[in-house]
């Protein structure tokens, strides 16, 4: 046994002989079901202290020739699961890499990737002297030479893979070149039996595509067949609690809220469902910070433990961006709400954003959003990260976000009421405070009102109406719940409410909406520029609502 090669059960059976142990072996079963075929490429994306080292102290142990941890695994729930269980038990050469440990003692990605190749290479060499490896050596040869000679396949086995893109984030090329080694020592290899990665991050993509494409990805947002080990399950949790005599409610409050849907596989009792027009439906787990239950559970302590392994100036500067308004959902989620996302254009990197719903989606692999896969949306999972996002919008400038976004719940309240004051003076306020450039721009007094009615978007499609060179600003907010009235807007400046009124009747706006005729409000606001900046009427806003 080796450092790198056949590093063997130690690490496991450490693991194993701890106070808590928390038995995933179950998931072997899975992956013994990808050895050997094309889908033998796995790669396993969660956040920090999700367990994605213990897994990998697992599958060392389990495959490495030389182990023996058969009396290991006896022990545990993956014996009891189907016979058959030990089919690779000790079957394979494992490599086990920790790519921090390559990164540590290098200036750059080429010599980490030649300091990992050195050290692999050399272990091989003394573990099969009797191989002819050829003048030109390097990881890929030598292994292909070792297979040839001894018909021993690899599991390659990679922890915390990503590093490079989370350290290096600005070079470019040195991630291309990491990624194209991984592909050439890797893809379409006969002497490849699984190649397993673990990382925060999802691979990195290039536009739609990924330059690891050989691999399937077990990630938060999709985390397929695995997603039942993507976290302690709440079955796990109450046995814990139990045995330690911990109030469940109270660390439930704590450290859940993270979601994972896996997949069901084809079964032929799925026939008659299928003959329905209706598709079987995965399981949903809901899934807890293992770490942090950990210490829960041996401390009695409910505490927020994720300062302890992360800080949250990453969030901070990645909120203080404001990206697309980012502040404002970000605002809505701490107070319980949530916001939806695209996942699809995220290119799983920590630079790369064309967009809000990329910063949100990096926050969900980095654990700071819970994500509802059936909803598409995110939220805040729990009490521990809502900490964390409190301690990062302390300063003063995020109370008048948070009030801002408490006085568009009001005004979208007021709206359906039909309280025209009120509507008003919100209206009024929250255009001040998005500034002059509003008062002198279409694009901006249109941007003023949709903001100011943030608090309508989970609830609402907004929809800008065309410009017909008479008004600022037409809105038409659609419903998303049939119990909610569709509402039309439509601004004026210099003229009155009642002539906004009039030209959502006479432009026949509503006729548009036809299908929510007897429940529609409209909406006419004025306002007037011109007026002194000492006058009490200065940008003074008026309203006139009506149903329809």
């Amino acid at each position: 046994m080796g450092i790198y090669l056949n590093p063997g059960k130690n690490a496991f059976e450490e693991a194993l002989n701890s106070e808590i142990f928390v038995d995933k072996t179950e998931m072997i079963c899975y992956i013994n079901s990808v050895v050997k075929t094309e889908q033998k490429y796995v790669c396993v994306s969660r956040p920090r202290r999700f367990g994605k080292s213990m897994a990998v102290k697992m599958l060392c142990a389990y495959y490495s020739c030389g182990a023996d941890s058969r009396s290991l695994f006896e022990k545990c729930k993956v014996s009891k699961k189907e016979t058959g269980w030990d089919k690779y038990l000790g079957a394979f050469d494992v490599i086990r890499l920790v790519m921090t440990d390559f990164m540590q003692d290098s200036g750059s990605v080429t010599d980490a990737l030649e300091y990992l190749s050195d050290e692999i290479m050399s272990e091989m060499e003394k573990e099969y002297p009797e191989v002819q490896y050829g003048r030109r050596r390097n990881l890929r040869t030598m292994m292909g030479r070792i297979f040839d000679c001894t018909k021993k396949q690899f599991v390659v086995v990679i922890d915390e893979w990503d590093a490079i893109f989370r350290e290096y984030k600005e070079d470019k090329e040195g991630q291309k070149k990491y990624l194209d080694f991984l592909r050439d020592w890797l893809k379409d290899k006969e002497y490849i039996a699984l190649a397993y990665m673990t990382g925060i991050l999802p691979i990195k993509k290039y536009g739609k595509h990924s330059a690891l494409n050989m691999f399937d990805e077990y990630s938060m947002t999709f985390p397929m067949q695995l997603a039942e080990y993507a976290g302690f399950t709440e079955k796990e949790v109450i046995f814990l609690c139990r045995e330690y005599g911990r109030d469940f409610e109270f660390i439930r409050a704590w450290y859940d809220g993270y979601r994972a849907k896996d997949i069901i596989p084809p079964d032929p009792g799925h026939e008659q469902l299928l003959a329905s027009g209706k598709s079987p439906e995965g399981k949903t787990y809901s899934l807890y910070n293992p770490l942090s239950v950990v210490k829960a559970m041996r401390s009695g302590i409910v505490n927020n433990y994720w300062n302890e392994t992360e800080t949250y100036e990453a969030l901070k500067q990645y909120i203080d961006w404001n990206f697309e308004g980012l502040r404002e959902d970000v605002a809505v989620l701490m107070d319980g709400g949530h916001i939806s996302v695209d996942i699809t254009g995220y290119q799983n990197d920590m630079t790369t954003f064309h967009s809000k719903d990329d910063i949100l989606t990096m926050l969900i692999h980095l654990g700071y959003l819970g994500y509802d896969s059936d909803a598409g949306k995110v939220f805040i999972p729990n009490k521990e990260v809502l900490q964390v996002f409190r301690s990062s919008t302390a300063g003063r400038d995020w109370k008048v976000t948070f009030q801002a976004i408490e006085n568009s719940g009001k005004l979208l309240e007021a709206t359906w009421a039909c309280d025209q004051e009120v509507v008003a003076d919100l209206l009024e306020s929250a255009h001040d405070k998005a500034g002059n450039k509003t008062y002198h721009s279409e694009a901006g007094l249109s941007y003023a009102v949709q903001l100011a009615y943030y608090a309508a978007q989970d609830l609402y499609t907004v929809i800008p109406e065309p410009d017909t060179g008479k008004g600022y600003a037409d809105l038409a907010f659609i419903p998303k719940k049939p119990d909610i009235p569709a509402i039309l807007i439509e601004l004026k400046y210099e003229e009155d409410a009642e002539t906004a009124i009039s030209q959502i009747h006479r432009q026949k706006y509503p006729d548009r909406l036809q299908l929510y005729k007897g429940n529609m409000v409209l909406v006419g606001i004025n306002y007037t520029r011109t007026i002194s900046n000492r006058d009490v009427e200065f940008k003074h806003h008026s309203c006139r609502i009506e149903r329809a």
